[in-house]
């Protein structure tokens, strides 16, 4: 688990931009960003931080984002799809591009 302030300065992901509660996940070359709020809605950082992250070569993946985040990742050109979790024992909501 990566926290605001842990991740490579240049992604922006810092206690500034994002809430204390925010982290993302780092598996092989994918990202998964499962919490996250923005400590100034509308000003880019998250928008930064997605294009850092693949940037990179990191694939993001946001699982079952809720409404708001929906709308913005859709604008952006993600997909959605199901996925087996284990953990869950069920399918959950994964989106990517």
């Amino acid at each position: 688990m990566i926290e605001p302030g842990e991740a490579p300065a240049h992604w922006g992901f810092t206690k500034e931009n994002f809430i204390e509660d925010s982290y993302l996940w780092i598996t092989d070359k994918k990202c998964t960003i499962s919490f996250i709020e923005s400590r100034n809605k509308g000003k880019g950082a998250f928008s930064r931080l997605i294009k850092s992250v693949e940037a990179d070569g990191f694939k993001v993946e946001v699982p079952t984002p809720l409404g708001l985040m929906q709308l913005i990742l859709a604008r952006w050109g993600f997909k959605k799809s199901l996925e087996w979790a284990p953990e869950f024992n069920e399918y959950v909501e994964v989106w990517t591009r």
